[in-house]
């Protein structure tokens, strides 16, 4: 396992990561190779049933343990008007999960996933990027170690979401100083901005990068991220560890996790970005990233709520591998 609590960020570049099963991943193609279909002919149900044999080393994975982390925080960049809704908001939702009434609820429950909301210092939110450093490289490393400490090692796969008024901002600006390209690339309406309020976030985001500008990929995560965005990448990061599938929802998470990318892009490949949000930016995103979505309807939400819905196609891909009869047991011959 990784040495939790991570004493520095830094430490992952050189810490040693567990690779997928190639031998249980040759079983999965060999069992495909045998069932009643025509190759290929279940597409990416096929692709992701290999998927979760090489990271759980089963040849025939099951999901008997989902685990849905949604981690809440809270942003000064908000004081630059970047958001309709105040930062109470977040407070008033984690309050909203804990009673069952989102829709990650209703969808985590379908999904047969068990959901944890861990609310990060909402009453105290983080600087404003525009100013300074959005945090202390410290206070990046307790949240990301608070999301690594979250994951249950026993899990066979790990949904993950968030919440936070203002972390559309955030996101925007991690994605650009990431990957580059103009604030305008990566901006998006977030909660309901109309075009005046895309503009002034697009501006905001600009003085924010420059800023920062010639940080290393991890000091992104204390300079222009949010404890939300440092504990998602924590939790990405013990899910690794264990050879745990993480689901990542979708525009915010996926650029929570960028800095992981541009310090060190294999550490993502037990990761799948479970759907393409409505947000404009998502999709180069998700193309930066080298992932394709599995899912496009439409959401842009949040919560967790893309990737719960994921898991229900993941849990049909296993469903599929698992459950179909082979030729021989069908008696077809050739």
């Amino acid at each position: 396992m990784a040495p939790f609590p991570l004493s520095r960020l830094e430490d992952l570049l050189t810490l040693p990561l567990p690779a997928p099963d190639p031998a249980a991943r040759e079983g999965a193609v060999a069992r495909q190779a045998q069932l009643t279909k025509p190759p290929g002919s279940l597409g990416r149900l096929e692709e992701l049933a290999l998927f979760m044999a090489a990271w759980r080393g089963n040849d025939r994975p099951r999901i008997d343990r989902a685990q849905a982390l949604v981690f809440a925080g809270n942003h000064g960049v908000c004081a630059q008007g970047v958001n309709p809704f105040p930062q109470a908001v977040t407070a008033l939702m984690v309050a909203n999960f804990a009673a069952g009434g989102a829709a990650i609820n209703q969808l985590c429950a379908v999904a047969g996933a068990d959901l944890r909301v861990v609310p990060l210092d909402l009453e105290r939110p983080t600087a404003d990027i525009t100013q300074g450093p959005a945090m202390p490289a410290a206070e990046a490393l307790a949240a990301f170690n608070t999301g690594a400490a979250a994951v249950d090692p026993g899990a066979d796969v790990l949904v993950l979401g968030e919440m936070g008024i203002g972390n559309s901002t955030i996101s925007a600006a991690l994605a650009q100083a990431v990957f580059g390209g103009a604030a305008a690339d990566w901006v998006g309406p977030g909660t309901g901005a109309d075009a005046a309020g895309m503009a002034q976030k697009a501006a905001v985001v600009e003085r924010a990068v420059a800023r920062h500008a010639g940080l290393a990929p991890l000091a992104l995560l204390a300079a222009l991220g949010g404890r939300e965005q440092a504990a998602l990448c924590g939790a990405v990061l013990a899910a690794r560890m264990a050879r745990i599938p993480v689901l990542l929802d979708g525009f915010i998470c996926s650029a929570a996790v960028a800095p992981l990318h541009g310090a060190r892009p294999e550490v993502l490949d037990h990761c799948l970005i479970a759907h393409q949000s409505a947000e404009p930016g998502h999709a180069r995103l998700a193309a930066a990233l080298g992932k394709a979505p599995l899912l496009s309807l439409g959401m842009a939400l949040g919560e967790g709520t893309g990737a719960a819905l994921a898991l229900n196609v993941l849990r049909g891909a296993l469903a599929c591998h698992n459950g179909m009869a082979t030729f021989a047991e069908a008696g077809i011959t050739a």
